[in-house]
């Protein structure tokens, strides 16, 4: 086995290892956070429970659904507790491959793509929730009791944290795709208005048809593509060409460098003959 193998063997070992310390971590969490499993789920419904009539309820329609639902969200709470620890594992696998001047920059960003996917899942709670909810219970025909199932709401909350969490993620992406060389200042801000609009297409996609919660989707999507574009000219110093020594010979200085170059040539000439 020549160390070609022995160094990609010894990657994948790295990688498994590093992968079960972060799957255990989610584990452990999630142990610990059981015994409040249908706390967390309360916690989540929340939103949906304000925003339906007086003795509003949501149903369970299949069996299992009571006991399985609120196991997923103590699953996705355990991971977004261990978040940290799982980008910590993913860091720590890729930086001995990279250079001092990528790591300088690869820790902020790793640290800021944790805070603001918190920050896209805490604005979908807090501030989209309440207005699509009631929005959807407001638009109920008259005779229509509201009564969201379970599993339905929460596959719903989930795209939606995942939609907002994503889209929070963007001047990350921004500062990526500039410091790789792959686009540059000026073409974003070129591109700009193909931008708004696709923000306000993904806006119409994950959120539901009001324009009141797809506009809450495409504009902090716009914004948070002008910050990107912001701190990418903030860490990215511009450094001016290397001056080069070369210049173009006059027809003098051609001149007389022929001159110097036949003199030599005289010179030498009589010394090898003898």
């Amino acid at each position: 086995m020549n160390h070609a193998e022995n160094t990609f063997i010894a990657h994948l070992i790295e990688m498994r290892d590093r992968l079960l310390r972060a799957i255990l971590a989610i584990v452990i969490i999630f142990i610990c956070l059981f015994p409040w499993a249908q706390d967390l789920y309360a916690l989540l419904a929340k939103p949906m429970l304000a925003a339906l009539p007086q003795g509003g309820q949501m149903i369970a329609t299949e069996v299992t659904t009571p006991f399985f639902v609120p196991v997923k969200v103590t699953m996705m709470a355990a991971f977004l507790l261990a978040m940290p620890w799982v980008f910590y594992q993913a860091w720590a696998f890729v930086a001995p491959g990279l250079y001092q001047h990528e790591k300088r920059i690869g820790v902020p960003l790793v640290i800021a793509s944790v805070i603001l996917f918190l920050l896209g899942m805490s604005f979908a709670y807090f501030l989209v929730f309440p207005i699509v909810f009631g929005f959807i219970v407001g638009v109920a025909p008259e005779g229509v009791a509201v009564m969201t199932d379970i599993g339905k709401y929460l596959d719903f909350v989930m795209t939606l944290f995942l939609a907002f969490g994503i889209t929070f993620e963007v001047p990350i992406a921004v500062v990526l795709l500039v410091k790789m060389g792959m686009v540059s200042i000026a073409k974003l801000r070129e591109i700009r208005p193909y931008v708004i609009v696709g923000a306000f297409v993904v806006g119409a996609i994950f959120t539901p048809p009001d324009v009141i919660s797809q506009f809450m989707l495409a504009f902090p999507l716009w914004i948070l593509y002008e910050l990107g574009i912001i701190v990418s000219m903030m860490i990215t110093k511009s450094k001016p060409a290397p001056e080069s020594d070369y210049a173009p010979m006059s027809e003098s200085d051609m001149d007389a460098e022929f001159d110097r170059i036949e003199a030599g040539q005289a010179e030498s000439g009589p010394h090898n003959a003898k």
